[in-house]
């Protein structure tokens, strides 16, 4: 039931947010991805400093914002600043492979673990419990790993 739930927020964000994307350039699109993207990356950080490294004193509200921030950005319909163009075979400033425009199904099953292991992250977060959400980052690190590994460009 969770899943169906997920899965229709998913489809609602892309159909409102495909219209104000198609209105963008390709460039746009890339920045407003890309900003998205280190934002959520900024937001692991803070979960691996206090969760998994232990360099930072944990404090579970700052995990839940944490966790929450990441969860927006993996729901927030994304999917929709991967429009034509977009692509590194077609842009500057982008890394992201003509596999993925050439593979759609195994792009939205990525972006679909992304968004699944991100709102997992979230419920963990607030539980409390650092021993569960260090482990949740890793899967959610995971999904990461399974984008840039099919869709990412080396540097």
């Amino acid at each position: 039931m969770r899943n169906t739930g997920l899965l229709t927020a998913a489809l609602v964000s892309v159909a409102l947010a495909t219209p104000v994307a198609a209105q963008m350039s390709a460039e746009d699109q890339i920045t407003a991805r890309q900003g998205a993207f280190q934002f959520a990356a900024w937001n692991m950080g803070k979960i691996k400093a206090q969760a998994v490294d232990g360099d930072v004193a944990y404090n579970q509200q700052q995990m839940l914002a944490a966790a929450n921030a990441i969860a927006a950005v993996a729901n927030s319909g994304l999917g929709a600043l991967f429009g034509p163009g977009t692509g590194m075979d077609q842009s500057e400033g982008t890394r992201l492979k003509p596999e993925f425009f050439e593979q759609p199904d195994k792009a939205r099953e990525v972006a679909i673990g992304f968004a699944q292991a991100a709102t997992k992250l979230q419920e963990v977060a607030a539980t409390g419990d650092q021993a569960a959400l260090a482990a949740q980052f890793g899967a959610v690190g995971k999904s990461c790993k399974a984008c840039h590994d099919a869709f990412r460009a080396e540097k």
